[in-house]
């Protein structure tokens, strides 16, 4: 399998501060994202996800909360997702989430392929943007209520499946191969993973994902959206681990230096712990955001990015408790040795 040596041109953390004003372009990322996850840091207030095939502009989803899509724009909205960055619109006083003054922001983008295409994979036809090299599709459905399967565009099965109805309040529902084919996780709350038909114990192929008769991801007429990840050598890995509970703590294996990683434990309740390379730019890090929390950024718990992978540093719940099983999801900053044979060096 080939290596991916510029991890960067595939997904990238980016930081920016607001100005208050009342529409901007930001340039500077580094890639063309076709989806944008984003966050005020140091204020309690929602996430935002955006993506091409949904449509950016006033198209929200936010992963710390069930409801549907929001298209009214109050608390302010993107605009589109540019060659080198992205627009916004400010909300006005109390609109948080884009461009308040003063106010720091973290954003992760992800490349795919644009607006995407006809996926005619699975029993369900798919609108699907793909990036067969980073593995990563933003698929765009709409339910039947009956079991099915969805063509994810992908050359290898996904190991990771976030999918959302844009239509209704429901759960966000995560695949993990950590969990397996018969159980999910939920994003937007703490529980431990559960018993579920939502992908009808079918595990993914490599062209399709099997979804059954659960509301959260098949029923009949409701859009939905789902972002699915395969792994790729020297840019992603998507595992579990067990925690010791100790602050020489569990060390977990990517085969590359870390740029972003999500922690969740699964064998009980716990949050969605989400760490990248730009708000900790030096070991050992402890900025906190938390995927299923509009909490503002905290500091907590120490963790270490390496050039082959994380060393825990603390027992926290939320990733190291002894004898809990967690499972991640974690994107490369640079492979552990590239093509130019320079090993790559810790943060």
């Amino acid at each position: 399998m080939a290596q991916i040596n510029k991890p960067d041109e595939y997904f990238t953390t980016f930081l920016w501060t607001g100005d208050g004003a009342s529409t901007r372009s930001i340039t500077g990322v580094g890639l063309q994202a076709d989806m944008m996850w984003s966050k005020i840091r140091n204020v309690g207030h929602q996430h935002n996800l955006v993506d091409t095939v949904r449509g950016v502009n006033q198209r929200l989803l936010s992963s710390n909360d069930s409801g549907a899509e929001d298209t009214t724009g109050t608390q302010g909205y993107f605009n589109s997702l540019d060659s080198d960055g992205f627009s916004l619109t400010y909300g006005g006083a109390g609109g948080y989430n884009t461009n308040r003054s003063g106010e720091p922001y973290v954003g992760w983008f992800w490349k795919a392929n644009g607006s995407g295409s006809s996926n005619t994979d699975g029993s369900i036809t798919s609108t699907v943007s793909t990036n067969t090299t980073s593995g990563f599709s933003i698929v765009s459905y709409t339910g039947t209520g009956s079991n099915a399967t969805v063509g994810h565009g992908l050359s290898s099965a996904p190991k990771m499946i976030i999918v959302k109805d844009r239509s209704a309040a429901k759960n966000w529902t995560v695949y993990h191969i950590g969990v397996g084919n018969d159980k999910d996780i939920l994003l937007d709350v703490t529980n431990a993973e559960n018993t579920s038909t939502a992908w009808n114990n079918t595990t993914p192929t490599s062209s399709v994902f099997s979804i059954g008769t659960l509301g959260n991801v098949n029923t009949s007429s409701n859009n939905y959206i789902a972002y699915c990840f395969a792994e790729k050598k020297g840019f992603s890995k998507f595992g579990s681990y067990t925690g010791n509970g100790s602050t020489d703590g569990t060390f977990i294996y990517t085969g590359f230096k870390p740029a972003f990683v999500i922690f969740k434990k699964t064998s009980a309740t716990a949050n969605w712990s989400v760490r990248d390379n730009k708000r900790d730019s030096f070991n050992a890090g402890d900025t906190n955001l938390f995927a299923n929390l509009s909490d503002a950024e905290s500091s907590s718990n120490d963790v270490d990015f390496l050039s082959n992978g994380i060393k825990l540093r603390n027992a926290g719940n939320n990733w190291n408790s002894s004898g809990a099983t967690y499972i991640y999801m974690c994107f490369a900053e640079s492979p552990l040795v590239g093509t130019n044979n320079i090993p790559t060096t810790a943060r």
